[in-house]
């Protein structure tokens, strides 16, 4: 009842004489991968035109770690583990279809499956056979599905507080998530500057709060206003499709070795989620951080890519 009063605040806000104040229109991409786009990043265009954002660290011999971020997130989530891990491997991240400064794609597929093929294209463009994969929330799913589709080419696999398992939803949805689930309300969020609900979904997802500086809300809100993401996101949540229950069916096909890293503290997709895929998957690793949240790999950046390193090393 409580966030419903609050859509209605929100409503009313807009429709009112505070529209003009809160609205925000589209950012042209020229100016956003002016500020984001700096070295090392870079872009490759797909067969089916879709143009990715992506960056790569390490050694071109060294074994490769492929990245895969959250839902309204983008690759720079992965920084801190790109910057340290690159001593000792190939370290890609990616923009997924509809977030970051890949934004929208020509197929307008923002499916798990579709996420995964498009990871599957865009490691044949670069020419990545096998690496290691790993993913956080959304891009957990996508990682895991990836896995399953393609297990010869997964040598290991990492899932920071994935989807992809259903379970009982968390109690600190943030209200952009909720918003977006109401088809109705999105002409009204096309509009909207987005920054309010991205440092409130924010403050949900992070517990160690030292991570949540004003740069990483103005990033968060600035991916969304690139051209045609806003609309790429309202297609993303409207789309129904074989992805909720996919990932968990499938869940025999990952045979590869498996880490698991969690938040104690994730009010987003809880912890008891960590413990259904350590029990899915015979012979997972589970680590899980107490006093975190969502984003580990932000939260506790130094202790979850040692934890990684030492995983991807052999014994």
């Amino acid at each position: 009842m409580r966030w419903l009063l609050i859509v209605l605040a929100v409503i009313a806000a807009l429709l009112g004489v505070g529209y003009v104040e809160f609205s925000k229109p589209d950012v042209p991409r020229a100016v956003l991968e002016a500020k984001y786009a700096t070295a090392p990043s870079q872009f490759v265009s797909l067969p089916d035109g879709a143009r990715v954002h992506y960056r790569i660290r390490g050694a071109a011999d060294a074994p490769t770690l492929v990245l895969l971020h959250g839902s309204n997130a983008s690759l720079f989530t992965w920084e801190p583990w790109s910057k340290t891990l690159s001593d000792k491997f190939r370290v890609v991240s990616l923009d997924l279809p509809g977030h970051g400064l890949t934004g929208a794609v020509p197929n307008h597929d923002y499916s798990n499956k579709g996420m995964a093929i498009f990871v599957a294209e865009f490691a044949d463009k670069i020419g990545l056979r096998k690496f290691a994969l790993a993913g956080n929330s959304m891009g957990g799913g996508v990682a895991a599905r990836f896995a399953e589709t393609y297990p010869e080419r997964v040598t290991a696999l990492i899932l920071v507080d994935a989807g992809g398992m259903p379970a009982k939803m968390g109690d600190r949805i943030p209200l952009a998530f909720k918003l977006l689930r109401m088809p109705w309300l999105q002409p009204v969020l096309a509009k909207l500057d987005p920054k309010p609900l991205a440092r409130e979904g924010l403050d949900k997802a992070i517990v160690r709060k030292a991570v949540l500086t004003d740069q990483m809300v103005d990033l968060y809100s600035d991916m969304a206003l690139l051209e045609g993401s806003r609309a790429a996101t309202f297609e993303r949540f409207n789309q129904i499709g074989d992805d909720f229950n996919y990932v968990k069916d499938h869940v025999r096909a990952l045979k590869m070795p498996l880490l698991i890293l969690w938040g104690e503290q994730d009010h987003l997709i809880p912890v008891a989620a960590a413990h259904m895929w350590n029990v899915a998957v015979p012979g997972s690793k589970l680590i899980i951080y107490p006093a975190t949240g969502h984003i580990p790999m932000e939260e506790v950046a130094d202790q979850s890519a040692a934890d990684v390193r030492k995983f991807l090393s052999p014994p």
